[in-house]
């Protein structure tokens, strides 16, 4: 406390709480800190209210008071831990983009400390976000004018992702030689160029598993309820920007961590068309990658998306976006108050009561309300009803002929082979007849189903992106390390990285420290497996991607739909280190699978849940049995609803479009936003004493 003492005393003697009229008169300052947008910043900024320094001391501040631990920690950070209600603490922020000397003169521990490897840390070339706020303070003073559109803004960056001045280790204690990457990630570069402030790296989930603890970081908790899971790996990302401990944050989701730790903290997450931001500088990247921006409001999330979007040389993919941004910036898209004009489509597979439990039920009603409020709008709802489906035709038509050998090896009675596995039968006419008449066809033509392992899915669809418990990122589990893209994409990493100690996945999980807790599975048995593939074969994803754009694109064109919203997911977060919601025709965590298929796809606040259900082991029921490393997972056992428990968590509404229309669903989410102002501020971590 006397070290936030010492920092409010610096805010007060530099004025930022108050300014002195010509006549010595104290006038209140306009600026507020708390929900505080870019736009607010910016204005305070030029109106001289404020300077970038003053205001990196009011954000540290917060730190200070709100980044300590959530849970106990009885055997230390690698052992159990124990749940704290109405915690102090989020532990959002893993590493603060601090010189050792400043670092601790504000109180903060060596944990925190900018780099591992680098103790003495003097590196002139490398200055310090105390440093480049002075910067950015002499210019404007210079000059009265902004460097850039995102002056003054501080941003916490997710561990996955290269900031060649800080420690990057995607959330392990791997023992690099050197914990500091050469170069920043593109994206990161960009947003440095644009006068943003890279205040610290933001907690993950250890390689992107969407479990809420890494081995480097410890243990993180929601903003809402401490007792509760932040959802996925990008969590730090969105529980920082919640209690306004940075501007903005950047996450990344090959599943669901931009929109998930976004929806469970009441914050707005752009995850883009795959191929808008560059990957390049990523631990964990791959096919299904999405970089994007967490923030409190649509406008800041798009002020950032303008930043970072484009083509990036270095990464073959963001070809892709050439001449397919919009001119003008995605910002300028997000004050739209009318929808008349637009179509929507409602996702009824992801809202059918009847299919799931009733721990989906309110979540369900609440994005109802925000369907006809769309609707109020002026919008057109395209809603095939209460239990009806909006793509069921489309995938029927088009999902056979298009998945072709994938759907043949699925369904041997319409394509049969023999004894050895080979065709019997003329496969080409079968799929002609199936073209002519798509009723012909077998199995199941949902949605939901379209994401599962009866589509060749290999459990990467609807329901795999869980975000509760894991799946949450990157490609080093699961589907991804069985086709080699996690050892491929992680061992070229590596390569580039060039660091002396760790130069493959084999070094992550020989030359690293793990956590130890049943409750929360670490990472090496899975680095391990991911590691024993010898084959790259990305081919039938890449056809299963142009196959379901093939599918949802004719059925936009067909609706003439501009977009389509369903709940972001049906399930508050779940209890920490108690068991999740399993999953139920299709139903997992976060609704995922059409935005790793490449579609853009962004959640904004839609309410919050009056109670939650949760899960509670049974009583009789066998102990779980041992995982890949022996360890007894108490959470895994067999476990009934209980409930209902009054809770206020956020719930989100995802909005989705057709590839690079960013701007359309940020009109929809804009105009939306203006009309509910559904955020609401995490109330256990509200404005400081004396705070402005």
């Amino acid at each position: 406390m006397r070290s936030l003492a010492l920092v409010f005393a610096c805010a007060l003697a530099l004025g930022v709480f108050a300014r002195m009229t010509p006549a010595g008169a104290a006038e209140p300052s306009k600026f507020h800190l708390e929900e505080a947008t870019i736009a607010d910043i910016q204005k305070a900024i030029l109106a001289k209210q404020i300077t970038t320094t003053q205001l990196l001391k009011l954000y540290l501040a917060r730190i200070k008071a709100y980044n300590g631990l959530g849970v106990e920690e009885p055997e230390g950070l690698l052992g159990k831990v124990k749940v704290i209600p109405h915690a102090k603490g989020i532990n959002a922020i893993s590493t603060l983009n601090l010189r050792p000397a400043a670092r601790k003169e504000l109180g903060f521990d060596d944990h925190h400390a900018r780099s591992m490897t680098d103790l003495v840390d003097d590196d002139p070339n490398m200055p310090d976000a105390l440093e480049v706020a002075a910067k950015l303070d002499e210019e404007f003073s210079k000059t009265g004018k902004l460097v850039g559109p995102l002056h003054g803004v501080f941003i916490a960056i997710k561990d996955q992702y290269d900031t060649f001045d800080m420690r990057t280790t995607s959330g392990s204690d791997a023992h690099y030689a050197n914990d500091r990457p050469p170069h920043d990630s593109s994206f990161v570069k960009r947003l440095r160029d644009a006068g943003a402030i890279i205040l610290g790296k933001a907690n993950l989930s250890e390689y992107a598993d969407g479990t809420p603890r890494s081995s480097f970081g410890g243990t993180f908790v929601n903003a809402y309820d401490t007792t509760r899971h932040p959802n996925t790996s990008s969590s730090g990302s969105g529980s920082a920007v919640a209690a306004n401990l940075v501007t903005v944050a950047i996450a990344e989701e090959s599943g669901s961590s931009v929109r998930g730790p976004a929806e469970a903290e009441s914050c707005v997450g752009i995850a883009g068309s795959s191929e808008l931001v560059s990957h390049i500088g990523m631990i964990g990247t791959g096919i299904h990658t999405r970089v994007g921006p967490i923030a409190r409001t649509v406008e800041d999330a798009a002020r950032v998306e303008t930043v970072i979007a484009g083509y990036d040389p270095q990464d073959a993919y963001t070809a892709f976006n050439v001449g397919r941004i919009p001119k003008k910036p995605y910002e300028s898209y997000t004050h739209q108050t009318s929808l008349k004009g637009l179509r929507i489509g409602v996702v009824r597979e992801y809202m059918d009561k009847d299919l799931f439990t009733k721990a989906d039920e309110e979540t369900i009603d609440i994005v109802d309300r925000a369907i006809e409020k769309l609707k109020e709008l002026g919008a057109t709802i395209i809603d095939p009803g209460p239990h009806g489906e909006l793509f069921t035709k489309y995938i029927r038509q088009l999902g056979p002929v298009a998945q072709n050998s994938v759907y043949a090896k699925l369904h041997p009675e319409l394509f049969p082979v023999d004894a050895a596995g080979k065709p019997t039968g003329d496969y080409i006419q079968t799929f002609v007849d199936l073209a002519v008449d798509p009723s012909k066809a077998v199995g199941h033509f949902t949605l939901r189903d379209l994401g599962g392992a009866e589509w060749g899915g290999g459990g990467g669809g609807a329901a795999a992106a869980t975000g509760r418990r894991g799946g949450g990122g990157g490609p080093d589990s699961g589907p991804a390390a069985s086709i080699g893209e996690s050892r491929f994409q992680n061992n070229l990493y590596l390569r580039e990285r060039g660091d002396a100690n760790i130069k493959s996945m084999t070094d992550w999980y020989t030359n690293a420290t793990f956590y130890d807790d049943p409750r929360y599975p670490n990472r090496k048995s899975t680095l391990e497996s991911g590691d024993k593939v010898r084959v790259l074969d990305t081919a039938a994803r890449l056809q299963r991607r142009f196959a379901v754009q093939l599918i949802i694109l004719n059925a936009f064109a067909d609706m003439k739909l501009d977009a389509v919203v369903y709940p972001t997911s049906n399930l508050p977060p779940t209890r920490l280190g108690e068991p999740a919601e399993p999953p139920v025709n299709g139903r997992g965590g976060i609704w995922s699978f059409l935005g790793q298929q490449g579609f853009p796809a962004m959640t904004v606040p839609a309410g919050f849940t009056t109670h939650v259900y949760d899960r509670e082991l049974d009583a009789d029921a066998p102990p779980p049995a041992p995982g890949p490393d022996g360890d007894v997972n108490p959470t895994s056992g067999p476990s009934h609803l209980i409930g209902p428990t009054p809770d206020v968590l956020p719930v989100g509404m995802d909005i989705l479009g057709r590839p690079f229309t960013e701007a359309t669903i940020l009109t929809i989410a804009g105009a939306y936003e203006h009309a509910t102002k559904n955020r609401h501020t995490p109330p256990d971590f509200g404005p400081l004493p004396g705070e402005p």
